[in-house]
């Protein structure tokens, strides 16, 4: 492993512009951005709709970093960091995985550098500035209009729906969210600036007055307190993978119901000293990828230039109803029913005018003629496609991937075509994002959704772009929907407002902010051996 201080050097970073977390972490101030002109282009790594037979995102995005490195190009990582619900839940890690992995991984799924911490706290005090001033009755907000609810970063389904400040006049039912749903985690990775940043946390909605006039942050006057305490959080992360490509890690927002992209200033950060730079967004494409192009890029003026899909032999044999105990047994016909759930991923990418190229992740109990399948299947689609085996090789396993990817980067970066236009109504763009991006047949509201849709409309907030929060395990809202469903509709049951991160949320299906632990969660593998060792990530 190089010593970050090296590493950082080599990237033509400053050495005041480093804060160092020992010798294999670092903060990077924003000053390194001064001056400092976007040289890279961006590859988007997104997926086919995922299952419990995994499809290697994450470790396909820093093995092709590492393949790119591997054939001479200069490459950075710009990801999202690992949030502990899911590390203690049912993921386990986030950090990659065999020869494609980040370093120190143990410290970046757990305490990292402390932003999941100060995001926490900032969110936790606003909630408690709210709840003070409504003790004392000096706000304008009305109790039962308060939106603002708590957070913590934990799978904790007991912290859904609680009952706050039992026994007085302004008792009322709350709850948490997961810290990676935080409106302030949103603010903190689309933020372009610490000026922005204060921007936004002004602008945060906390809820509305008894005439539906809404109440902002600001009112609370502790933007500066919430200021001070991301000050350090709002600097991205550096790190590296095993084979030392330099990862900006930052933001963990998930994509199911959240904008599920690490941070706007990392990701400039690795566009000012590197030529390529490899990001991920969250979950799927109809998920991630999405929400990359209409929320980030709409935004920041970011732009992909390559839009790389990864899938697996295992994925998509689930898709094609294959269930999990039978995965390793060859069935070359349950690979080409799945393939319709990769026709449906690529034919959402082909809207946002990017080249696009498939991945297939490696395992080692792939057939070659399930590979066979896969390649005859892109080159009927005029898709490119590389296998990789990034897992067992690392950046060696990665090389033909990265070549393909190298060669399917465009001479010029064209504008990006979004989805829908801000002054749509709201209902539109719902329109749009489920039937050309889920291949739903329409939208349907619940009165609850149309009655708060309602509130937001005539406060003026309208305009602002979609998150969608929907299942992960399905293009559609049903969960048990695998593969490419048809003829079916989404339901969006409510509505909520992020008005700070600059866009409105559409709640459908089950999807709940405060996701739970399994019946064994991984948190009951990990420990601690005597010498300071953690096993079990």
């Amino acid at each position: 492993m190089t010593d970050i201080s090296r590493l950082a050097l080599e990237l033509g970073l400053k050495p005041e512009h480093l804060t160092f977390y020992g010798r294999d972490k670092a903060k990077v101030s924003l000053a390194a951005l001064d001056g400092a002109a976007a040289r890279g282009r961006i590859v988007l790594v997104s997926a086919i709709t995922p299952t419990p037979a995994g499809e290697g995102k994450t470790t396909v995005s820093i093995g092709l970093a590492q393949g790119l490195k591997k054939i001479g190009r200069s490459v950075a990582l710009a990801l999202r960091q690992p949030s502990m619900g899911p590390v203690f839940g049912r993921k386990g890690s986030a950090t990659g995985g065999g020869k494609s992995s980040l370093t120190p991984a143990e410290s970046i799924n757990l305490h990292f550098t402390g932003d999941f911490h100060a995001i926490t706290a900032a969110h936790n005090l606003l909630a408690a500035a709210i709840d003070n001033r409504l003790h004392f009755k000096s706000t304008r907000l009305a109790p039962e209009g308060v939106l603002w609810k708590r957070a913590l970063d934990s799978n904790d389904r007991a912290l859904r729906a609680i009952t706050i400040s039992r026994g007085s006049a302004v008792e009322r039912a709350s709850g948490f969210d997961i810290t990676a749903a935080s409106e302030v985690m949103a603010i903190l990775c689309l933020a372009n600036s610490r000026a922005d940043l204060r921007a936004r946390l002004d602008r945060i909605v906390v809820g509305f007055a008894v005439g539906g006039e809404p109440v902002f942050a600001k009112e609370f006057n502790v933007t500066g307190a919430l200021l001070a305490v991301l000050r350090d959080a709002i600097e991205p992360n550096l790190v590296q993978s095993l084979e030392g490509v330099p990862a900006f890690v930052h933001g963990g927002p998930f994509a199911n119901i959240a904008h599920g992209c690490n941070s706007v200033l990392a990701t400039r950060l690795a566009l000012a000293h590197a030529d390529f730079v490899v990001t991920e967004a969250g979950f799927a494409f109809d998920l991630g990828g999405e929400k990359f192009i209409d929320l980030k890029c709409r935004q920041s003026g970011l732009a992909p230039s390559v839009i790389v899909l990864v899938a697996t032999v295992r994925a998509l044999k689930m898709h094609g109803g294959v269930p999990l105990a039978e995965l390793k047994l060859p069935n070359v016909a349950a690979v080409e029913r799945g393939l319709e759930n990769l026709a449906a991923h690529l034919a959402s990418a082909a809207q946002f005018g990017r080249p696009v190229v498939v991945a297939i992740n490696r395992f080692l109990t792939d057939e070659p003629e399930e590979l066979v399948a896969i390649h005859r299947f892109c080159a009927a689609q005029g898709v490119r496609c590389a296998t990789a085996d990034v897992f067992g090789a690392g950046g060696a396993g990665a090389v033909e991937l990265a070549e393909t990817v190298a060669a399917a980067m465009p001479a010029e970066v064209a504008p990006l075509p979004f989805l829908y236009r801000d002054e749509q109504p709201v209902v539109e763009k719902i329109q749009a994002i489920a039937t050309r991006m889920y291949g739903a047949d329409g939208v349907v509201l619940t009165p609850a959704a149309e009655e708060k849709l309602a509130l937001f409309t005539a406060a003026g907030f309208g305009h602002l772009p979609i998150c969608m929060a929907k299942t992960q395990d399905s293009l559609s809202d049903d969960p048990k929907k695998q593969g490419r469903p048809r003829g079916f509709t989404i339901t969006v049951r409510d509505f909520e407002i992020a008005n700070g991160a600059g866009f409105l949320v559409a709640l459908t299906g089950q999807m709940l902010r405060m996701p739970a632990l399994p019946r064994i969660p991984a948190a009951e593998r990990i420990d601690v051996t005597e010498d300071g060792t953690i096993t079990g990530i």
